[in-house]
């Protein structure tokens, strides 16, 4: 519940921020000489990224927890096996192990988006974020019904 609430805030950030530097590009190119008009576009462009950015992992995170919810529904969701240090962090050959194995399900079941899910979880936890995000990726479009190309 926490990640959800600072999500929200930041985002609320973000949006606030967006609309603050948009509005002075406006005020920019409403100045009408050719090197203000130039910087107004110049600072739109940036919020126009931010918001497409910001709806993007927003529905990826979106369509990651729904995921979430009907693995669970189904009993389906990877049980945290993974053996923790003195402070709480994940012991990296456990993580590894873990790792190994949901990769082997994987191959096995190459078109399975729970077995994807899985992965990326695995990923995750051997704190591998960009290959869990391609994994969960490769889950929501198989969930979808979407063809997905060879990694």
């Amino acid at each position: 519940m926490r990640a959800k609430i600072s999500y929200v805030i930041t985002a609320a950030v973000l949006v606030f921020y967006f609309a603050l530097a948009g509005s002075r590009g406006v005020l920019l190119i409403g100045t009408g000489t050719p090197l203000t008009v130039t910087f107004g576009v110049a600072v739109l462009i940036l919020p126009v990224i931010g918001v497409w950015f910001l709806w993007k992992n927003t529905q990826f995170v979106r369509k990651a927890n729904q995921l979430a919810a009907e693995l669970d529904a189904e009993g389906g969701l990877p049980v945290d096996e993974l053996k923790r240090t003195p402070s709480g962090r994940v012991d990296r050959e456990s993580a590894d192990a873990v790792f190994a194995l949901r990769k082997a399900e994987t191959e096995d079941a190459p078109g399975d988006w729970r077995s994807w899910f899985r992965l990326a979880v695995a990923y995750h936890d051997a704190r591998d974020t960009p290959r869990a995000r391609k994994a969960m990726q490769r889950a929501i479009a198989l969930h979808d019904g979407r063809h997905v190309e060879a990694a």
